[in-house]
C-alpha cells in the first residue's frame, strides 16, 4: 500500500493546468483559417480547384466551409499569393453550421452556451454516449486520449458512458452509414429528455471524404437536431474539449 502511494508522491501532478493556463502546440498544427480577400486576385481558383473536397468557394464570395474542410492545407499550399493561411487557433466549434462558414475579415465565432434551463441541468455533470457511425478511428482515438490522466476530463464533470440510458445526450462521430442510421436514431431514442447531440469531425458534420456516397447519410444534422459542431479530420483533442467546455458555459468560470 505504502509503495504505490510512495511512487505517486515523487511522480507528482501530471494532469494538465488547461484551461487556466494554454496547451503548447506542435508548430505544424492547423487551426482556425484565416481568409485575405486584399491578396485573392480575381479569376484565380487555384484553392477553389486545389480542395480535394470542395470546402472553398471562391464564385459568389470567398470563403471556406470547416464543415467540410480537413485541414489538409493544400488550398495554403496550391494559392500563389497567400490568401489562405491556418493559424495556430484550436477554438473551432460552433453551436449553428452556418458558422462554419469563413469569410474575410469576419470575426471568430465561438460557441456559445446552452440556455439557462439546460445549463441547470447539465452545467455540473455531463454523461455522453458516444456513437460511432462508421468512422474511420481517428476521431474516435482523439477524444479518447481526454479521458487519460494527462487530460482528466472527469475533473470537469464530463464523462463517457456505456450505455445511452445513462447518458445526457450522444457524441457521433463517423459519416452516418445507412448501416449505422438505425443504431444511431435507436440510441438517440434511449438518452432521456431533455438531451443533446454533438458532431464530432468532418465525416459526422457533412459527410467528409465520404460525402454524397450512395451508403452515407452525409452527417448527423439530417438525421438529428445537432447542438454543437466540432469541425476537424480528426479535430485535435483540444478542440473537442473546449468545445464541450463551452457549450457547459464553464470557459470563463475556469479561466
Amino acid at each position: 500500500m505504502f509503495k504505490p502511494l510512495l511512487a505517486r508522491l515523487r511522480q507528482g501532478h501530471r494532469t494538465m493546468k488547461y484551461p487556466t493556463e494554454p496547451v503548447q502546440l506542435p508548430e505544424r498544427f492547423r487551426g482556425y483559417p484565416e481568409l485575405d480577400v486584399s491578396r485573392c486576385k480575381t479569376g484565380c481558383h487555384a484553392c477553389a480547384e486545389a480542395c480535394p473536397f470542395d470546402a472553398i468557394s471562391t464564385d459568389s464570395g470567398f470563403s471556406l466551409d470547416m464543415g467540410k474542410c480537413i485541414f489538409c492545407a493544400e488550398c495554403a499550399a496550391s494559392c500563389p499569393h497567400g490568401a489562405i493561411a491556418f493559424t495556430g487557433d484550436s477554438r473551432l466549434s460552433v453551436r449553428r453550421r452556418e458558422d462554419l462558414f469563413v469569410r474575410p475579415g469576419e470575426e471568430l465565432r465561438l460557441a456559445k452556451a446552452l440556455d439557462a434551463k439546460m445549463l441547470k441541468v447539465f452545467g455540473r455533470s455531463l454523461k455522453l454516449r458516444e456513437v460511432s457511425a462508421a468512422g474511420c478511428n481517428a476521431c474516435e482515438a482523439d477524444t479518447n486520449v481526454l479521458s487519460t490522466i494527462g487530460w482528466d476530463l472527469g475533473r470537469f464533470g464530463i464523462q463517457f458512458v456505456a450505455s445511452p440510458r445513462h447518458a445526457d445526450g450522444i457524441y457521433v462521430t463517423g459519416p452516418v452509414s445507412e448501416n449505422m442510421r438505425e443504431a444511431l436514431l435507436k440510441s438517440y431514442a434511449a438518452v432521456p429528455e431533455p438531451k443533446i447531440v454533438i458532431a464530432c469531425g468532418a465525416c459526422s458534420i457533412n459527410g467528409g471524404p465520404f460525402l454524397d456516397n450512395q451508403e452515407i447519410h452525409n452527417g448527423v444534422d439530417g438525421l438529428l437536431p445537432v447542438d454543437l459542431y466540432i469541425p476537424g479530420c480528426p479535430p485535435h483533442p483540444l478542440t473537442i474539449l473546449d468545445g464541450i467546455l463551452r457549450l457547459l458555459g464553464k470557459m470563463e468560470k475556469l479561466r
